[in-house]
């Protein structure tokens, strides 16, 4: 598998937002999907599940969560391994930033991104061959 960028949990959440106060961000999200080709991961998937159906203002019913999760389904996708989340553990311990964030990053690199769009991390910060960037600060 190889994809130039990954997006993150985040990105995709506010694209499948219908949340009035969410309304520019989700506009830009769904741009964003729509023109890129990008990979996501396992955790990705489990993330954006928990964040659109418990977490968000306008939560998504389940089945909607469902018909997310199969257009998802179309991409690239890094699976969750044990060498992944050491990698994950280290890039977490070396950039101090938390376990989660540090293996979006591994995942990242084992897609071969060298962008990650997320609101996550600070804008414009490399980390190692990926670097972050937040897709609402570039407009």
């Amino acid at each position: 598998m190889s994809s130039e960028v990954m997006i993150d949990t985040n990105i995709i959440a506010y694209a499948a937002s219908r949340a009035a106060e969410d309304a520019r961000k989700a506009a830009h999200a769904r741009d964003l999907i729509k023109k890129l080709d990008f990979a996501i991961s396992g955790q990705i998937l489990q993330e954006f599940y928990v964040t659109v159906t418990r977490k968000m203002r306008v939560r998504l019913s389940h089945e909607e969560a469902l018909d997310w999760l199969d257009l998802l389904n179309e991409l690239p996708c890094v699976g969750i391994d044990p060498s992944l989340v050491r990698r994950g553990a280290v890039i977490a311990e070396t950039n101090r930033i938390s376990y989660w964030d540090g293996a979006v990053i591994a995942a990242a690199e084992r897609s071969g991104a060298s962008i990650l769009y997320t609101e996550d991390l600070n804008h414009n910060q490399l980390y190692g061959a990926v670097r972050v960037l937040n897709p609402f600060l570039e407009n």
